[in-house]
């Protein structure tokens, strides 16, 4: 490699959840690691529902994206380990962030795994919700935010993803479109990044409480700060609990990162989503840095 390779990992984008099966029973480390985690998430029907064998959850419901992200973003990254390709430093996204943390010794793999089993179960006890990306600013959104509805994620200068209640989130599209904004849904069916999912972080931070959290020993950029997780950040339980209910700066953390220098910036998950907001940015633009998949890396 002519540049330090960095990892995006994604969290949201649960309309991938169903892809990278390719690499099952193909790629023994991908195929080990993705059956560790199926054994600790303690239900086959995960399993046999990514591979398309059943149907017994859409693969939208936060009860699939959600531990499908988790694990095929770890298996993914593994995977690449064992090819000798690791990683500069790593940016989550959502739930990549608590992937990375993973990946860099915060949790242990059978606690990350328990962690985001936790929220996905006290994510589906909260009443349903959606998430709309929207072409704008934060700034120019805020008018239009309504109880619950929140800013979910700032992705790039004018990409942005806002979260909330069902009914609250389709007013807000709709003024939106009499506004002129190009509005997109994006298939979910919790609210994840807005106050609605507080009741879960309680609950989470609880979960998170009771396990042994360390610091990090690798470079990870946290989208909840913006900035490098700290020792201080990384040991505090609610640090990753309330990452539910605030916003994603996942943007500003790509600055941060690209601003160390040029890399080659890689997404370790089952979509492109964010190497399409990282091909935004001006040092990739440039040239400075760039984009590339993993099939690029692992014909």
């Amino acid at each position: 490699m002519d540049r330090p390779v960095s990892f995006l990992l994604p969290g949201q984008g649960s309309q991938f959840a169903g892809m990278a099966t390719e690499y099952y029973g193909t790629d023994p480390v991908f195929t080990s690691t993705m059956d560790a985690f199926f054994e600790l998430a303690g239900d086959p029907a995960i399993k046999s529902d990514w591979l398309g064998e059943t149907d017994h959850v859409h693969i939208d419901d936060v009860r699939r994206a959600q531990p499908l992200l988790f694990a095929v973003d770890y298996a993914l990254a593994k995977m690449l380990h064992s090819r000798g390709i690791q990683q500069s430093a790593m940016l989550g996204h959502s739930a990549g962030e608590l992937v990375a943390g993973t990946l860099a010794g915060v949790f242990s793999f059978s606690d990350g795994v328990a962690s985001q089993m936790e929220r996905v179960r006290q994510a589906v006890l909260i009443p349903p919700g959606g998430m709309l990306a929207v072409a704008g600013t934060e700034q120019q959104l805020r008018p239009y935010l309504i109880g619950d509805v929140a800013i979910a994620a700032v992705n790039a200068a004018r990409q942005v993803m806002l979260a909330g209640p069902v009914d609250e989130l389709q007013q807000v599209e709709k003024a939106l479109q009499r506004d002129d904004f190009i509005v997109a849904v994006v298939p979910a069916t919790s609210p994840f990044h807005c106050a609605a999912m507080a009741p879960a972080a309680v609950e989470c931070e609880r979960q998170l409480s009771a396990i042994r959290l360390n610091p990090p020993q690798a470079t990870v950029y946290s989208g909840y700060t913006a900035e490098l997780l700290t020792e201080k950040d990384a040991v505090r339980p609610e640090f990753w609990a309330w990452q539910i209910v605030d916003t994603v700066y996942f943007g500003p953390a790509l600055d941060r990162m690209l601003s160390t220098g040029p890399q080659i910036l890689v997404e370790v998950g089952p979509g492109q989503t964010l190497s399409s907001f990282a091909r935004r940015h001006r040092a990739v633009r440039t040239g400075e840095s760039r984009v590339v998949s993993i099939k690029e890396l692992i014909p």
